[in-house]
């Protein structure tokens, strides 16, 4: 029998290794299926995923000058479904139209930027006497 690469086979696992799983997939053929490529999930272990003894279907991925095959069952599996993430609202809620920071929407725009201004200043003078106070000012040599 001629095995070629692309092929999708059955096999039974003859042999489990920390590295993988040797398949057989023809009477005196048998492949390796590395640890990579059991499954579409990570694998620690891989008797968590075969036992000696099972069948499994299989896909060429290579075959090299030696003569080694190189298997995977991951490949000969159908695509995993891709689930979409649940969609999230925003964390942020906003305050009503009518209604932001005690402001009513009558005030105009020079009254909000008045406002704005002295809550800056303030601040800003606030900062500069804590700086001060500890003795953050500029330094004299």
């Amino acid at each position: 029998m001629k095995i070629e690469k692309g092929e999708i086979l059955q096999g039974k696992v003859t042999g489990i290794a920390k590295f993988g799983a040797f398949v057989e997939i023809a009477p005196g053929k048998s492949g390796l299926v590395y640890i990579s490529e059991i499954a579409n999930t990570f694998v620690k272990e891989v008797s968590d995923h075969l036992t000696v003894g099972q069948e499994v279907t299989v896909k060429v991925v290579s075959i090299d000058e030696q003569g080694r095959i190189n298997l995977s069952i991951k490949q000969a599996l159908p695509p995993p479904e891709k689930k979409e993430p649940p969609k999230r609202e925003p964390v942020y809620q906003s305050a009503p139209v009518e209604e932001v920071a005690g402001e009513s929407q009558d005030a105009g725009f020079e009254d909000k930027l008045k406002k704005f201004m002295k809550d800056s200043e303030s601040r800003l003078s606030d900062i500069k006497r804590q700086r001060d106070a500890k003795g953050g000012g500029k330094r004299r040599r």
